[in-house]
């Protein structure tokens, strides 16, 4: 037990430089979310469901982080800050890392019936803060989504998604497959395709000519009396 509790806090070190101590770890409220998250998830999967929504609602209270007895979490899951919404339906891999602010939220189903709304995360996946990560899609592994991204689309592999409604960056695999990045987005790294940056050059480039244009058409416009207009007329 205690050997664990040792790897998993070692796996935040690993993550966080802000710690410590292992036992300043234990101060994190993401820690506590979780801990108290396995115990309503060992009643809820024991159909004490009564049970399970006290110890939830008590970790709400105490941590800021709400995740629901349902929800299935592996190894590692690291939360940094809280205010974070995980759901019923919502299963998360090995290593996950979510920043504040997030919501990992469902979908209304429009049968009325009960189903798979949340989104399967799956091992080393990066979600930065204030991302919304909605409906029953699947992150792949080591995907990376970017801060106050909305996804509602399945993620490849690796991919990093930004923006609203997000979209995909596709870096390189040598890129991804590098071990950690907070917050999930790199900040040495173009977010943005290269035909984007292109294009903008591109419109530079036309509005340095059309002044130009406008500049030598000015210089030649009849001035009263029959003169061309000269620089030092303007």
């Amino acid at each position: 037990m205690f050997a664990g509790l040792k790897t998993y806090l070692d796996s935040i070190r690993a993550r966080d430089p802000a710690p410590r101590s292992r036992a300043e770890i234990l101060l994190y409220p993401g820690v506590w979310a979780l801990l108290y998250h396995r115990i309503a998830h060992w009643l809820f999967t024991r159909r004490m469901f009564f049970l399970a929504r006290l110890v939830n609602h008590w970790s709400r209270w105490l941590t800021a982080i709400d995740i629901h007895p349902g929800a299935k979490i592996g190894r590692n899951f690291f939360i940094d800050h809280g205010f974070t919404v995980i759901g019923e339906t919502a299963e998360i891999g090995d290593n996950v890392t979510i920043y504040q602010c997030v919501t990992l939220g469902g979908t209304n189903p429009t049968n009325g019936k009960g189903g798979k709304r949340h989104p399967t995360l799956e091992d080393n996946v990066i979600i930065g803060s204030g991302a919304q990560v909605i409906g029953p899609i699947t992150v792949g592994e080591r995907a990376r989504i970017g801060a106050n991204a909305v996804v509602t689309d399945d993620v490849p592999e690796g991919a990093t998604m930004i923006g609203l409604k997000a979209r995909s960056t596709l870096v390189p695999a040598e890129t991804w497959l590098r071990e950690f990045i907070p917050y999930g987005t790199p900040c040495d790294e173009p977010c943005e395709p290269s035909a984007g940056l292109a294009r903008i050059d591109a419109l530079e480039d036309e509005l340095t000519k059309l002044r130009s244009e406008v500049a030598a058409l000015r210089s030649a416009e009849p001035v009263p009396g029959g003169r061309k207009r000269t620089g030092s007329d303007s």
